[in-house]
């Protein structure tokens, strides 16, 4: 599942596992967010394929971020990357060159967090990730299938070092003795330099589709995420939010559900290069608005 045909294709497989969503508007496009800044409070941002695209930052993106918040629109960025603790997403956003500060950086990885499920952790993670920000027994996943059995609930942070044997463990773990799979970043996959990588949600709705009631979902489009960015606004009224985003079923859905404008963008994320307006009509999710960059 390298192309974004194949991706869009298993999004509207997965749909009704997705929240549910109205008719939405006619989408109206704009040639930069400042077209716009007077309608809007507060713009939250997808990282990926919005402000950056794999470890390089899409050129104007900090510039705009500036020019925004000089029109007094407050900024957030609601990532569903959730390899890193919130030390290290903040570590991230500054190695790409963004000015953000600490609260405006919301990622999936804190919503998953706040609802673990009680008992002994299997935790699927970077090497690299010191785990310090799980208050639970864990154990760290490999290749030891003994290791699947003993835990009491499993928690899917990163793929960047999962592979499909792991995956059969998993699968087989959970099929011998059902147990909750927390999966933090319910993305299907991530536009890089290169292609695409596959992102937790993918191999979490894999599981989901032979055990359903056993796999729950963080970040967008799933509502809890939303949430903790909404807190961090307060008195500001959901139709003045706008979520911007290059994922249908992700950015746009998930923002239409909290009752947010939506801004979809097209260049450099999941439909670059493609028609984009084929695959929204496609799709029947309409933002309020699109352009090609911020």
């Amino acid at each position: 599942m390298r192309d974004a045909d194949t991706i869009f294709r298993r999004y509207q497989q997965i749909r009704p596992r997705l929240p549910r969503v109205g008719a939405l508007p006619e989408t109206v496009q704009i040639g930069s967010l400042l077209e716009i800044a007077d309608q809007i409070d507060a713009f939250v941002f997808d990282a990926f394929g919005v402000l950056n695209v794999g470890e390089s930052l899409i050129a104007g993106a900090d510039r705009r971020l500036e020019q925004l918040r000089a029109r007094g629109c407050q900024i957030r960025v609601l990532t569903n990357a959730a390899s890193y603790d919130r030390q290290g997403a903040i570590a991230k956003f500054q190695r790409l060159g963004l000015s953000l500060a600490d609260e405006e950086i919301v990622t999936s990885r804190e919503a998953a967090l706040k609802h673990l499920p009680d008992g002994h952790l299997g935790v699927i993670a970077m090497g690299a990730d010191r785990l310090l920000d799980i208050p639970h027994p864990m154990t760290r996943l490999g290749d030891d299938p003994a290791a699947y059995e003993a835990v009491d609930a499993f928690l899917f942070l990163s793929s960047a070092e999962w592979t499909a044997a792991r995956q059969d463990l998993l699968r087989a773990a959970i099929a011998r003795r059902p147990r909750p799979l927390v999966v933090a970043n319910a993305d299907l996959a991530a536009p890089r330099e290169t292609g695409f990588t596959l992102e937790p949600g993918h191999f979490g709705h894999l599981i989901a589709d032979d055990f359903p009631d056993c796999v729950r979902f963080f970040g967008k489009p799933f509502p809890d995420v939303y949430q903790l960015v909404t807190d961090t606004l307060e008195g500001i009224d959901p139709t003045r939010i706008a979520m911007c985003g290059d994922t249908l079923h992700t950015d746009i859905l998930g923002g239409a559900a909290a009752g947010w404008r939506t801004v979809f963008v097209t260049r450099d994320g999941l439909f670059a290069g493609l028609d984009a307006d084929a695959y929204r009509e496609g799709s029947g999710l309409h933002a309020d608005w699109q352009l090609a960059r911020i």
